[in-house]
């Protein structure tokens, strides 16, 4: 395999990580605070769909952005109604917005369009357009570096390069201010938080609204840059895969990047590598399609180790009077 090939399947890995990223940052924040989040696929769904929705209703991929966020913002603002002002069960929270946004999406999408519950298919302003960045053109003929800057970094969209942004604002926000402290510090010990005189509701909520709003960069990733619409499950489980990238990660930020994109490697060499033949017998597409989830239950089985979440994570807290 040449080169070109090789940087292709990389360029590929990169552009299906982004979601996965951007969702595994979300459940960062969210379980950081002591908020599980089994409802990152809803919300990415939720987002995909208005997102597109809005972009093709509008023609501005800009407003279907802002659309996508707050359909996810709502979905957030359920989940924490649920399970910090009500105390509810989170893991039941998580997994009961996940069907309504499952639900809701097709149904709305068929009422709205008439196109079986999908959205028209989005082009020009109503998408987010590859970047080619500076000298990418000119350095493509020089060896080796050329084409890595002009295959692999050069030529994504904006969504893609924000989504590698926030991984060293995560790092920075969790570990360098006073807000991260307090987040990691109501994940662990929501008591000694409130006896500090900090709002752990406060907290929460806002761990939650951050989740929201990346889980709303996420769903309209992939419908207005990875593909060109919104299609019925168009998540394809990206959520849960998002879940177990986190566990694999350790709830930390730099963890969580090089997880992601090995996820979406793996994703990408299972698209473009299918019906191989090794010694003679052909692998099948179906075996090659669920190689990444195969090998994600192998890596988080016998690769992580002891994974040891927040204290207080899943926990309802009730402020003793």
């Amino acid at each position: 395999m040449d080169l070109l090939s090789i940087l292709q399947v990389f360029d590929s890995g990169v552009r299906l990580a982004t979601p996965l990223l951007l969702a595994c940052l979300a459940g960062l924040f969210s379980e950081r605070a002591g908020i599980f989040d089994i409802g990152l696929e809803g919300k990415m769904l939720m987002a995909a769909f208005f997102s597109a929705a809005v972009a093709f209703v509008s023609g501005s991929v800009w407003l279907g952005l802002l659309a996508g966020i707050a359909s996810s913002l709502v979905l957030s603002a359920i989940h924490g109604l649920a399970s910090i002002t009500f105390r509810g069960n989170q893991l039941i929270s998580g997994v009961a917005i996940n069907f309504l946004a499952t639900g809701l999406t097709v149904l709305i999408a068929q009422d709205w369009f008439k196109e079986g519950g999908r959205t028209p298919s989005l082009s020009g302003a109503a998408r987010f357009e590859p970047i080619t960045l500076p000298l990418a053109n000119s350095l493509r003929d020089v060896p080796v570096l050329g084409p890595v800057y002009y295959e692999l970094i050069s030529g994504h969209t904006i969504l893609v390069y924000l989504a590698f942004l926030c991984v060293p604002a995560t790092w920075w926000i969790l570990y360098r201010t006073r807000f991260g402290l307090r987040l990691r510090a109501v994940g662990e010990n929501p008591a000694a938080v409130d006896t500090a005189g900090v709002s752990v509701v406060g907290l929460r909520y806002g761990a939650v609204a951050i989740c929201g709003v990346l889980c709303g960069v996420a769903g309209a990733y992939l419908a207005t840059a990875l593909q060109a619409g919104f299609v019925k499950d168009m998540t394809a489980q990206r959520g849960y895969i998002a879940l177990a990238a986190l566990i694999f990660a350790k709830w930390r930020p730099w963890y969580a990047l090089w997880a992601t994109l090995l996820f979406g490697l793996l994703q990408a060499i299972a698209l473009r590598y299918q019906n191989i033949e090794l010694g003679g017998v052909v692998i099948p597409v179906q075996l090659m399609d669920a190689l990444p989830y195969i090998l994600t239950v192998i890596i988080l089985a016998g690769f992580v180790g002891k994974a040891i979440p927040p204290r207080a994570g899943g926990e309802a807290y009730s402020k003793e009077r």
